[in-house]
């Protein structure tokens, strides 16, 4: 290479920088590590962070169990079909997840529906309430103030250009269920034109578990569709379907994705099947090859890849195919009995840790729940000096619910940990 360059040593190439600006001693960094000792450093670097810590910390991401055969089988040569599965020819592998995972999702929330996943659940909220918009030809937005706090910014956020006005309704300070006195004066209100959709979660982000029918008899009432959302999948194995929706949006990070630092998730969005032609991304539909063979292939896509952008009926440019595989992997795995038992052992040990400190409302709740506490920031404090990560002090969100903290048990938690964490509550 040298000789090809007409020089005679690798020096010459830096011939124009000044001997002054060069260093000519070595490093002052430590030596090299072999793979072993690589692994052994990252293994006792791991050691310090939060793998090593228990954690109480839900409000929208989830910390389960994950079944190591998830990997296992995402990683098959199967899946890895093309990024896109435009030529369904060499894409049956991908197409054949995503028609499961459709199918599930449907069982899951008791629509007729579903989309090949979304971005996560904040962004799919916003297309749902957009949905609804393109559905009803209404702008005004109405939303409960006990969804994710993000996933309202988000929503705002999406909102803001396009016009559509978003009001919230409030919550029950007793019971921490949507306020429906509230609800009901904010559908009556007509001033800003009619309502489009109402939004609500379940369970709510204080944990609550809403009553669904309620909700959706005053939206329908008033000609507006219900958009439910859930940020904790695994509630879905318990709780009723929210068949009384019109459109549900939601995160699946419960399903086999790892907490980490920002991502990624994968949301899902499914309705009634009047409305198939207004849902966002794309749908995988079964069909037969030419040997009669049972196949799959794109059999909606109203992306403005497809079609004329102003027949769009959102700028969402894919879906989260690894991620939505994984889920659909742990709902294979789990099963219908499966996933029951999972949400029966998250509710059993919330309860019991719900015994031994004071919960702030009194609705029924699943996972997760608000704890009161007189120094929130005090007491993680002094969890984290025990290696347990506390919960997420609400104040900062609601300054009403200053000196709570929101706690999440899930089959992770052990039994000594909470005791460790209700003993440091109360001293």
């Amino acid at each position: 290479m040298l000789a090809a360059c007409g020089i005679s040593s690798a020096e010459e190439l830096f011939e124009q920088v000044p001997a002054s600006a060069r260093i000519d001693h070595a490093l002052n960094i430590p030596a090299g590590l072999s793979e072993y000792e690589i692994a052994d450093a990252f293994k006792a670097l791991g050691a310090k962070n939060a793998a090593g810590y228990a954690s109480f910390l839900g409000a929208g991401v989830y910390n389960h169990y994950r079944p190591v055969v998830v990997d296992t089988i995402v990683s098959r040569g199967e899946f890895l079909t093309s990024y896109t599965p435009y030529q369904s020819e060499i894409s049956q592998g991908t197409l054949t997840t995503i028609f499961e995972f459709q199918t599930m999702i449907c069982q899951l929330t008791g629509m007729d529906v579903a989309n090949a996943s979304m971005y996560d659940g904040s962004t799919a909220v916003p297309e749902a309430a957009m949905m609804a918009v393109r559905v009803t030809k209404r702008h005004r937005i109405l939303v409960a103030r006990s969804v994710h706090p993000e996933y309202r910014d988000v929503l705002r956020t999406y909102a803001k250009n396009q016009g559509l006005p978003v009001e919230e309704f409030g919550y029950d300070a007793e019971t921490g269920c949507a306020d429906l006195v509230d609800l009901d004066a904010k559908l009556a209100d007509r001033s800003n034109g009619e309502t489009a959709c109402v939004i609500m979660q379940s369970p709510n982000f204080f944990g609550i578990v809403e009553d669904t029918n309620a909700i959706a008899e005053r939206a329908h009432a008033h000609g507006a569709l219900l958009a439910f959302t859930f940020a904790e999948a695994v509630s879905l194995g318990l709780l009723e379907p929210p068949r009384a929706a019109d459109i549900v949006a939601g995160e699946l990070q419960s399903f086999a994705i790892s907490p980490s630092y920002g991502g990624p998730f994968a949301g899902i969005m499914a309705a009634k099947e009047k409305f198939i032609r207004q849902l966002p991304g794309r749908l995988v539909g079964e069909t037969k090859d030419t040997n009669g063979n049972r196949a799959f292939c794109l059999t909606l896509a109203t992306r403005e890849q497809h079609i004329r952008r102003e027949k769009a009926t959102s700028n969402i440019c894919t879906n989260q195919a690894l991620i939505a595989l994984m889920a659909t992997v742990y709902m294979e795995l789990y099963g219908k009995q499966g996933l029951r038992e999972l949400a029966t052992q998250n509710l059993a040990k919330a309860r019991y840790l719900a015994s031994k400190l004071k919960p702030r409302f009194s609705g029924p709740s699943f996972n997760e729940f608000v704890a009161v506490g007189a120094d929130p920031d005090g007491i993680n404090k002094k969890l984290l000096e025990r290696k347990i990560i506390g919960g997420l002090p609400l104040g900062k969100y609601y300054p009403e619910l200053s000196g709570t903290m929101l706690l999440c048990a899930t089959e992770m938690t052990k039994r000594a940990d909470m005791d460790t964490l209700a003993e440091v509550f109360n001293s």
